[in-house]
């Protein structure tokens, strides 16, 4: 398998925690989202994401050589293909809030606040970067504040249970981000507990974005 991502990018980092709470192995690509106008740009890697989004996972499907774009969707692959370690609740009931929960940081947060819409924001509308970290922390506090409420219901030593779920694997890096942006997150204890519990763990640790080859 390879991976093409980026080091800071948050869909990437969710397909390397999989990849790590997985053990297996993949070959890192590095797509730099920012130098050259941005290598995701190239017409090289429009041919594998036409999105010119990371991640893309490349790997051996039934028909040849397989592209898959979409952190989420990837991970679902990985999840169906190699079903060691599960990455979901065996119960379909349980299975539906876990996914709830990673989509609403997936879906919901994370996009509002995804590079390309804050370059826009600068670049095309002439927003200022004080109001641009305004609507950065304003996306994430609001979406944390529900998931804070989902996980008093439903959160163990993980975001559901004692165990890493889908849902963990979404909320690391958007934790990282809010951390990096400086969004205050004293009214989010359990989302702090989890984030910090998943980061002693090896699979967590190894895809943080410092320890990636292409970190700068």
């Amino acid at each position: 398998m390879k991976l093409y991502g980026y080091w800071r990018s948050s869909a990437a980092y969710r397909v390397r925690i999989a990849l790590n709470l997985k053990q297996l192995s993949a070959e890192h690509i590095s797509v730099h989202l920012v130098n050259n106008g941005g290598e995701q740009h190239s017409q090289a890697y429009h041919q594998l994401n036409p999105q010119h989004l990371v991640p893309t996972l490349v790997d051996n499907g039934a028909n040849g050589e397989l592209n898959l774009s979409q952190s989420l969707a990837i991970i679902e692959y990985l999840e169906e293909k190699y079903p060691q370690t599960p990455l979901l609740p065996s119960n379909i009931e349980h299975r539906a809030i876990v996914r709830g929960m990673a989509q609403a940081i997936a879906c919901e947060i994370h996009p509002l606040d995804n590079l390309r819409v804050l370059q826009y924001l600068v670049n095309e509308m002439g927003v200022s970067d004080t109001d641009k970290m305004r609507w950065y922390h304003h996306w994430i506090v609001l979406g944390f504040t529900a998931l804070e409420e989902q996980l008093s219901q439903h959160s163990g030593i993980f975001c559901f249970g004692d165990t890493p779920t889908l849902a963990d694997i979404c909320l690391v890096p958007q934790v990282y981000n809010a951390k990096r942006f400086n969004v205050p997150l004293d009214n989010f204890p359990n989302i702090v507990r989890i984030a910090q519990t998943c980061d002693q763990l090896a699979a967590f640790a190894n895809a943080a974005p410092e320890q990636q080859h292409d970190a700068s």
